[in-house]
């Protein structure tokens, strides 16, 4: 068979635009619902915490089904799949929209998010597949990779605007016509990539659900353990379900012949270093980012749109690094990329130990962006010294296990930061009392000094959380030193579909 469509001309290129656009949908529709959760509140009468289950339904069905969806690639053909979730993630924006009450939204958000998650790991895939030069591939990764950073600013902006001038409903319907438009360049663009195996045994669907429920209960536990108590009854639970369900689900996988994870992967040194640095990495960063907007509405006073813009030079700094990164690729080895981008990273993350009160604009703008550079510099590196360390076959597979990595990496950093934050608000508050004098008994006095006691207590425990994300970037970026993944050559067959 002759060469495939993808690597003549530039139709390689709106393939990677098809994937984006799927990418950019699928993390917009993220970081825009949030903005809506108060007036979804208003009109379904519940509270903060009951609305939270729309997020974290949405979380762990992600994670979940990731994997699921990675193998199904490999198997069935990436661009089955790719179109059965981006059709179903559409649907389900649809019905998002026509929810009623708390309990048909979480419904119809874990249909959302099931289908949502078939993106990575077969967007991934079919750029991997499409672009076969290593440094032509690590530019479309770092280029894709920018839609992330793009996402997470545009969605304030863009989710803003929505519900003031029209309602909640309309966060979730502004995935159908973009949706649509995308669908239809992935039915034009996009051709069918799978495994090469010829023999294709049953698919894993025990160690599916084992993996679910080992999933499930770790994001859970991840998600509501600051409010359960990392201690309680409840977190117990999900700390033994999540071991239990691991070790049933590693049992089976050494035994199947096509398991969901290859447990093979881990035995290779490069891809086992690479997902922890992504993991550390991941979870610095995302317990950094989580904070920067409540810290800019709690203590600098900005509204939501205000703070939205203040992520625009971020995904600008993003875009621009990416694909900067992506094209050293080749000039030198990938782990001085990943090593480089890391410490200037945890630079970025550091300067925004020194905030206050009174801090401005530009004392947000400028760490944020110098993170936002370091980290879109390695991104297209990380994810190539993934793809690069396993068989082509099963790039889809070895890139769910690298999105689940990266999902429960921010999980994980939220979950390790709030408790930071949290514990050192006790700490400052007692140590700010213990050297504070109050030499009046006036009420009106003591209350505006306990006021300002408390303000500083809580700005130094942000300053505290802030201190610890960037030692935890910064001692991260020495595990990259240590990945050398093989340069590989593509063989004639490699340039072969099936079709």
């Amino acid at each position: 068979m002759s060469d495939t469509i993808e690597s003549k001309g530039n139709l390689k290129w709106w393939i990677l635009f098809t994937v984006i656009i799927g990418t950019f949908l699928g993390r917009l529709d993220q970081t825009i619902v949030g903005l809506a959760l108060p007036k979804i509140m208003n009109d379904f009468g519940i509270t903060i915490t009951s609305a939270a289950w729309i997020t974290t339904a949405y979380i762990i069905a992600n994670a979940v089904f990731v994997p699921i969806w990675g193998k199904l690639g490999d198997i069935l053909g990436r661009k089955k799949i790719y179109i059965l979730g981006f059709s179903i993630f559409i649907v389900g924006s649809v019905l998002c929209a026509l929810a009623w009450n708390l309990q048909s939204m979480v419904v119809f958000r874990i249909i959302q998010a099931i289908a949502g998650s078939a993106d990575y790991p077969t967007a991934m895939a079919i750029i991997a597949i499409t672009f076969k030069e290593g440094k032509e591939r690590a530019q479309a990764l770092g280029i894709w990779s920018s839609s992330f950073a793009a996402a997470a600013v545009f969605g304030p902006l863009i989710g803003g605007p929505l519900i003031d001038n029209f309602s909640w409903q309309s966060v979730f319907m502004i995935n159908l016509p973009v949706g649509i438009i995308g669908l239809i360049m992935a039915l034009i663009f996009i051709h069918e990539s799978k495994s090469e195996e010829k023999e294709r045994p049953a698919f894993d669907w025990v160690g599916a659900l084992v993996l679910g429920i080992s999933l499930a209960s770790l994001v859970l536990v991840l998600d509501k353990g600051i409010d359960w108590g990392w201690m309680s009854l409840k977190s117990w639970i999900a700390y033994v379900v999540t071991a239990v369900a691991t070790g049933v689900f590693i049992l089976i996988e050494k035994r199947h012949k096509a398991p969901i994870v290859d447990l093979k992967f881990f035995k290779n040194k490069n891809f086992v270093t690479g997902l922890v640095n992504n993991f550390v990495i991941f979870m610095g960063m995302m317990g950094c980012v989580y904070l920067i907007p409540i810290f800019a509405q709690t203590f600098l006073g900005f509204n939501a749109t205000k703070t939205g813009q203040l992520f625009i030079p971020m995904a600008a700094a993003m875009m621009i690094a990416a694909p900067l990164g992506g094209s050293l690729t080749g000039k030198f080895k990938p782990k001085y990329i990943i090593f480089v981008s890391s410490i200037f990273a945890s630079i970025g993350i550091y300067l925004f130990s020194f905030v206050e009160a009174k801090s401005g604009v530009l004392d947000i703008i400028i760490p944020l962006s110098i993170m936002a550079f370091g980290m879109g510099f390695g991104m297209a590196q990380r994810t190539a010294v993934i793809s690069n360390s396993v068989p082509k076959e099963e790039i889809g597979s070895a890139s769910s296990v690298l999105a689940l990595t990266r999902n429960i990496a921010g999980a994980f950093g939220i979950a390790l930061f709030g408790t930071i934050l949290t514990s050192a608000m006790k700490t400052h508050a007692i140590d700010l009392s213990h050297s504070t004098t109050i030499n009046t008994l006036t009420p009106s006095i003591f209350r505006e000094v306990v006021g300002l006691i408390t303000l500083q207590a809580q700005i130094l425990s942000y300053r505290t959380v802030f201190t610890w994300s960037a030692i935890i970037v910064f001692c991260g970026s020495f595990l990259s030193l240590f990945i050398n993944p093989p340069i590989r050559k593509m063989a004639k067959e490699d340039e072969i579909f099936i079709e």
